[in-house]
């Protein structure tokens, strides 16, 4: 007699119920994502050019390069093959059984894709991290000794091949990946699951466009838990909202010091939390602080111009932050973009005779693109001519658009270390505020944005001096406030030689150059109290480059906070009692104010 098969308990007749539900529902949601995919899929392939970043013709340089010097190509491929019959060698002599063979090639000890063990510790696995990491030394190594690359072409292909190699790494895909597949087996392809909400998730979030999480985005709140210092909005207009902030001692400096923060993200980069504001940290210390907010924008932005939002921004803002106060002059500082701005603005101050600036401070800031970071590599006319496509009618360029393109300069830790532990692994998002701040993204306005590009990284009209806005020609020579840099030496965005290069073309007497430790936003955001990285400082800025201007430099650890307010100091105009905000211009709202609540992935 053949045994009736076991019959399932109710509790597994139940889990099964639950898990047929959550696949329904699943599939539900992704139809309509799919939808939503496939439709912008559609109108990307009617409004872009099949090559966007315009590689093609600097590959056909490279290939040139190749054709028209045969043997240097055949002796690369013989050294990239003679390494991997190396490598097949010695993982034949591990799996003999061999011990201690020493690898051919080893991840940098930063690289943590392989820091599972199972990567070392299996032959099969060994072999496979080993061949992918003598590839793309080979492929590195071919673009390195390429000729005949302009330096632009060797910038793009060299962002192309990085994000060509960092996506192919084994690490990437499931089946190959051991950490993976050891959770794929104890968790009986649950993580997989998991994982796939979280895809459809971030597909919703993105509506049909993929926007990976890289925080807990319910973890926090604008105004609740980050850019808490209090305040008011004591101004607005249709680009931007005045904030002013509380006083926290009795008396001020007269002068007010007003911020031009970047809108390609939100200016609470400076307000994070307590213990990282930069903005309650400078209240603390004596300063009235202004800060420009500037709207997330949409159609309604789209007839605006580069000369637009300097006058409905940084010229209004001087404007409402002198009534308010009363005071003559106000200190002025610009980060990044907003740094660029701050300095077309002094430029166009200084030819029209508007002394009311005391001093200027620019934190990771670009006046001269002739080398201008990574970000560089995606502009060129026809790159241009692709984004004025992806704006079209709607007149604004997509928040997703800027977040892909910002994290596709470190693809392994913001793009696929994520995919792997969101939707492979099936894990939650550590919360953390500044990859919150990095998430929450903008739009751009597009005749701003395609301004920004050509203008500055493609043409370099500024520091060339043929820049003209609202009919006036631009000199940065002509500008003579005494100003303040802070460059940081791991900076990828504004790197610290060109903001050292753009600096000495203001015609200022009076300059402080100071460089210091970490990168582009943790390099700025460095309060005093941890005793973080260090910061270098040398009189004067006569030295024609930042290497020369180094070597005679003082190191001095921890924060350069009380460095720029000991500066600062020397330009606040004198003490005045406190008063609290919007005493003459009135309220609208308490601070953080409305614009920068506006997400994107919430419209």
């Amino acid at each position: 007699m053949t045994q009736d098969p076991r019959k399932p308990t109710p509790a597994e007749i139940e889990e099964a119920k639950e898990l047929a539900d959550r696949i329904q529902k699943l599939v539900g949601r992704s139809q309509k994502v799919w939808a939503q995919s496939l439709e912008r899929s559609l109108h990307d392939m009617t409004t872009l050019k099949p090559d966007p970043l315009n590689t093609a013709p600097a590959m056909a340089r490279l290939a040139y390069d190749y054709i028209d010097k045969p043997q240097k190509f055949i002796e690369s491929s013989m050294r990239f093959w003679a390494g991997q019959a190396d490598l097949w060698a010695r993982t034949w002599a591990r799996a003999l059984g061999e011990e201690k063979v020493p690898p051919v090639v080893q991840p940098a000890r930063s690289d943590k894709r392989f820091k599972d063990e199972i990567w070392e510790q299996n032959p099969f696995f060994d072999h496979l991290k080993q061949s992918y990491l003598l590839t793309a030394g080979w492929l590195k190594d071919s673009l390195e000794k390429a000729e005949g690359l302009t330096p632009h072409d060797r910038k793009k292909l060299d962002l192309v091949v990085r994000n060509f190699i960092e996506a192919h790494s084994p690490s990437n895909y499931p089946a190959l990946n051991p950490e993976v597949l050891k959770a794929t087996v104890d968790q009986k392809g649950e993580n997989l699951l998991r994982g796939l909400e979280h895809l459809i998730r971030d597909m919703e979030r993105g509506k049909g466009v993929l926007m990976i999480r890289q925080t807990d985005m319910e973890a926090f709140e604008v105004g609740k838990n980050m850019a808490t210092t209090p305040g008011k909005v004591v101004f607005q207009n249709d680009v931007m909202q005045l904030i002013q902030y509380a006083p926290a001692t009795d008396s001020v400096h007269k002068r007010p010091l007003l911020f031009v923060p970047p809108w390609i993200n939100k200016f609470y980069i400076l307000d994070l939390n307590e213990k990282k504001s930069m903005i309650r940290w400078l209240v603390a210390q004596g300063h009235t602080v202004f800060v420009i907010s500037w709207i997330n924008p949409d159609g309604r932005q789209k007839d605006e111009t580069w000369a637009s939002y300097m006058a409905k921004g940084p010229l209004t803002a001087i404007g409402k932050a002198l009534e308010e106060t009363g005071a003559d002059k106000v200190n002025m500082v610009g980060y990044c973009i907003g740094g660029t701005m701050l300095g077309t603005t002094l430029a166009y101050m200084a030819q029209t005779g508007d002394d009311r600036v005391a001093s200027a401070t620019f934190f990771t800031a670009q006046l001269d693109f002739t080398d201008a970071g990574e970000l560089q590599a995606f502009v060129d006319d026809e790159v241009i001519d692709t984004i004025e496509g992806a704006v079209g009618d709607r007149g604004y360029l997509a928040a997703e658009n800027m977040f892909g393109a910002f994290n596709s300069l470190r693809s392994t830790d913001l793009i696929w270390s994520f995919v792997i532990n969101n939707y492979f692994l099936g894990k939650e998002n550590f919360p953390f505020d500044l990859l919150y701040w990095n998430s929450d993204s903008t739009a751009m306005p597009g005749r701003v944005h395609v301004f920004y590009l050509d203008q500055f990284y493609n043409r370099n009209a500024l520091a060339k001096g043929a820049m003209e806005l609202d009919g006036v020609k631009l000199d940065l020579g002509k500008v003579k406030v005494p100003c303040y840099h802070v460059a940081t030496i791991e900076d990828h965005i504004a790197p610290a030689p060109s903001a050292y290069r753009g600096a000495r073309l203001l015609g200022s007497r009076s300059q402080t150059f100071v460089l210091t430790g970490s990168g582009h936003i943790a390099g700025v955001v460095n309060p005093p109290e941890p005793q973080k990285y260090q910061y270098w400082t040398r009189t004067g800025m006569k030295e024609p480059s930042l290497e020369a201007w180094r070597e005679g430099t003082t190191e001095t650890p921890g924060s350069w906070w009380h460095h720029w307010d000991a500066w600062l100091g020397k330009h606040g105009g004198g003490k005045v009692p406190a008063r609290e905000p919007g005493a003459v211009l009135g309220v609208v709202e308490d601070a953080p104010g409305s614009f920068v609540r506006i997400r994107a992935d919430q419209r």
